[in-house]
C-alpha cells in the first residue's frame, strides 16, 4: 500500500510498528519491506522479527542462513527472545558453524535462499552462551534452554543443581518449556507425597499449552498411580492424545493399549497401526513390537515375511532383541532364507552392544562351527570379563568355552575351576562339575564328590544330572546302591522327555538291577525311548518284540526297529536280523 512505503520512508520506528500491525493481521508480504527497512536502520527488535520471517519463509522465501545472519544480530544487540531462539536452533543442530558468517557479512547470492534440510551436530557450547544471557535476561524461555543445556549437554557442562534453579523460574513465569522441564527435575527429587503431586500439576500446566512430551508423561504417571490416583482409563487418553500430535513413544503405548485391551476395547488392527506410524518414525521398541506381533499367536496372522522386516528396521536402530530376534528367523529360515552366517552376523551385533542372551547363542552357534573366525575370541573375551566380576553364568560359559577349546587353548584343569566357581549358583555347572569329577578330567576322580553335585542338579530339576545321579545309585558307585530311589529319578526325567532315562526305565523292570522284573513294563519304556531315536532302546523293543518276550511276537515291527538300530551303527543288531531271516521263523 501507498500508505505502507510512505510510512517507511517517513521513519524507521514507525515502519516496524505497522509491520508488527501487518503481521497480527497475517499480511506477511507487506510486512517484510517494513520490517527490512527497520532492522537496516538497526532496530533490535526488527532485526529479530525480520530473522524470524526468513527462517519461517513468511512474506519472503525461507532462507535459514539470512535469517540466521539477522538472528545473530539481533542476539548481539541484546535482544533476549533472538538469543533464546538462537540458543534452541544451536541446541538442536540448526546454527552450527558451516552456517556461522560474520554478523556484518553480506552472504553469497547461492546461498541467501538456502534451506538446511537436515540439522547438523549440536552446537551445545553456542547453545549455552545463548540461553545463559537470554535467561539473565529474563527470559522464560531462554531459562528453560539454559536448564536444558545443564541437564543434557556435554558431561562437562552439566550442572543438575544449577538446572533445577532455572526450570524452576522458567516455570514460575508461565513458561510452559519451563514446566515441563521442572517437573522432569522434580521426578529426580520426588520422595514426598508433596513433591510427586506438584509433579502432575507442572505437567498437566505444560500440557494444557499441548505439548505433547508433557500429555505423554501425565499418561504415564497417571498409569502408575504418582502423584495421582491410578487410572487406566484416562491414561489410555492422554497417550492417545499425545500420539495423535506425533509423539513416537505415546504411539506406541496407545498401539498397545487398543492391542492388549487396555482400558479401551481391543482394536489389533487399529494397534498395530499405530505402532506402525512410532516405527516408520524411528521408534526401534515399535518396531520390535510390530514383529512381534506377526509371530505371536494374537490378533494378526502369523506372517514371518512382515515380521523378519520390522525385526530389521528395529535392529538397524540398535534394538538388540530385534537383532536377536532377527538371527532367529535365519537360523530356522521363517520368513528369510535360512542361513546361519546371517544369524552369526546380527547375533554379533547385539552381543558387541552387551547383550548377554545375545552372546551366549552367538557361543553356541560357534560351538557348531558356525560365526566368523575372531567370534570364538570375541566370545570367551565377552564370559571372562562378566565372569570377572562375579556373573555366575559367565563363569559357567568361561568354563565350556576351557572344555570345549572354544576362544582358549583346551583346558581341562582351567576348565574344572570356572565350572567350580558356577556350580555355587548354576545348575547346569554342578551337572558339568560332577561329570568332571566322575570321569577324573581336569580334576582328581571322586565319585562321592560327583553324586553331591549332581544331586544339587537334580534337585533344580535338570533331567541330565537326574539321569547321571539315578546311573550312579543303580550301580552303588560313590555310595551304596538304592535303586529305588534310582527309579524316582529315572522317572522324573523321562517325564521331561529324556529318551535315556525311559531306557535306563526299561533295564531296570527287564530284570538284573535289583528291581522287580516286569517285562510288559520294560517293553513300553523301550518304545517310548525307541520312538524319540534312542539306539539301544531300538534294539532292545526289537529283541523283545522277536521273541515275544513280553508276550506276543511281532517279528516285522521288530525287524523295523532292529534296521533303525543298524542304520545308528549298532552292530549287535544285525545278528538279531539275520536270525529273524531265518527258515521257519514265525512272521
Amino acid at each position: 500500500m501507498v500508505v505502507d512505503r510512505l510510512i517507511g520512508l517517513a521513519s524507521p520506528a514507525a515502519a516496524l510498528r505497522r509491520a508488527i500491525q501487518l503481521i497480527e493481521q497475517q499480511q506477511f508480504a507487506a510486512a517484510f519491506p517494513l520490517l527490512s527497512r527497520a532492522a537496516k536502520a538497526g532496530i533490535t527488535d526488527a532485526e529479530f522479527h525480520l530473522a524470524r520471517a526468513y527462517l519461517e519463509g513468511a512474506g519472503v522465501p525461507p532462507s535459514q542462513a539470512e535469517g540466521l545472519r539477522w538472528l545473530r544480530r539481533a542476539a548481539s544487540h541484546g535482544s533476549a527472545d533472538a538469543q533464546a531462539l538462537l540458543a534452541a536452533l544451536c541446541v538442536h543442530g540448526f546454527a552450527g558453524a558451516e552456517a556461522d558468517f560474520a554478523v556484518e557479512e553480506k552472504p553469497d547470492a547461492d546461498r541467501l535462499f538456502a534451506v538446511q534440510d537436515a540439522p547438523a551436530s549440536p552446537d551445545f557450547d553456542a547453545g549455552l552462551k545463548w540461553a545463559r544471557q537470554a535467561a539473565e535476561a529474563g527470559s522464560a524461555k531462554g531459562q528453560a534452554l539454559l536448564a536444558y543445556v545443564l541437564t543434557y549437554g556435554p558431561e562437562q557442562m552439566r550442572d543438575l543443581a544449577q538446572a533445577h534453579h532455572w526450570y524452576e523460574r522458567s516455570a514460575a513465569a508461565g513458561c510452559p518449556e519451563g514446566n515441563l522441564g521442572y517437573a522432569l527435575s522434580l521426578v529426580r527429587r520426588a520422595a514426598r507425597e508433596g513433591d510427586r503431586i506438584l509433579v502432575i500439576e507442572q505437567l498437566r500446566r505444560a500440557a494444557a499449552a499441548e505439548l505433547p512430551t508433557a500429555i505423554y508423561l501425565l499418561g504415564v504417571l497417571t498409569e502408575a498411580g504418582f502423584g495421582t490416583p491410578a487410572d487406566a482409563l484416562a491414561a489410555a487418553e492422554y497417550y492417545q492424545k499425545a500420539a495423535e500430535k506425533g509423539h513416537r513413544a505415546a504411539q506406541t503405548r496407545w498401539g498397545l493399549a487398543l492391542i492388549e485391551g487396555r482400558a479401551v476395547a481391543p482394536d489389533a488392527v487399529a494397534g498395530e497401526s499405530w505402532l506402525r506410524r512410532a516405527a516408520l518414525a524411528g521408534d526401534a521398541n515399535a518396531a520390535m513390537l510390530v514383529g512381534n506381533l506377526y509371530v505371536q499367536s494374537g490378533g494378526l496372522p502369523p506372517n514371518y515375511v512382515e515380521a523378519a522386516a520390522w525385526y530389521r528396521r528395529a535392529a538397524e536402530m540398535g534394538h538388540n532383541a530385534a537383532a536377536r530376534a532377527l538371527a532367529s528367523l535365519h537360523l530356522t529360515g521363517a520368513g528369510v532364507v535360512r542361513d546361519d552366517a546371517e544369524a552369526a552376523r546380527w547375533l554379533r551385533v547385539a552381543a558387541e552392544a552387551g547383550d548377554e542372551a545375545s552372546q551366549v547363542d552367538l557361543a553356541n552357534l560357534v560351538l557348531q562351527g558356525a560365526g566368523a573366525p575372531d567370534d570364538p575370541v570375541k566370545v570367551a573375551g565377552w564370559f571372562k570379563q562378566a565372569a570377572a566380576v562375579g556373573d555366575l553364568v559367565a563363569a559357567f560359559n568361561v568354563g565350556i568355552c576351557l572344555d570345549k577349546g572354544i576362544g582358549f587353548e583346551r583346558d581341562d584343569q582351567q576348565a574344572a575351576g570356572w565350572l567350580r566357581r558356577a556350580a555355587e549358583g548354576v545348575p547346569e555347572a554342578q551337572y558339568m562339575y560332577g561329570r568332571m569329577l566322575a570321569e577324573g578330567r581336569g580334576v582328581a576322580r571322586d565319585l562321592k564328590g560327583a553324586r553331591v553335585w549332581f544331586a544339587r542338579a537334580a534337585d533344580a530339576g535338570m533331567p541330565h544330572a537326574q539321569v547321571a545321579l539315578a546311573e550312579l545309585m543303580v550301580n552303588g558307585r560313590g555310595g551304596v546302591a538304592n535303586p529305588i530311589a534310582a527309579h524316582e529319578l529315572f522317572e522324573r526325567a523321562a517325564a521331561k522327555g529324556h529318551s535315556g532315562a525311559m531306557f535306563a526305565l526299561g533295564a531296570m523292570h527287564g530284570g538284573g538291577h535289583g528291581f522287580p522284573i516286569d517285562r510288559a513294563t520294560a517293553q513300553r519304556w523301550f518304545r517310548a525311548a525307541a520312538e524319540l531315536g534312542h539306539g539301544h532302546a531300538q534294539l532292545m523293543l526289537g529283541r523283545y518284540l522277536a521273541g515275544g518276550i513280553a508276550g506276543e511276537r511281532k517279528a516285522a515291527e521288530a525287524r523295523v526297529w532292529l534296521e533303525r538300530a543298524v542304520a545308528q551303527g549298532l552292530h549287535d543288531a544285525e545278528s538279531d536280523l539275520s536270525e529273524l531271516s531265518l527258515p521257519g521263523r514265525r512272521q
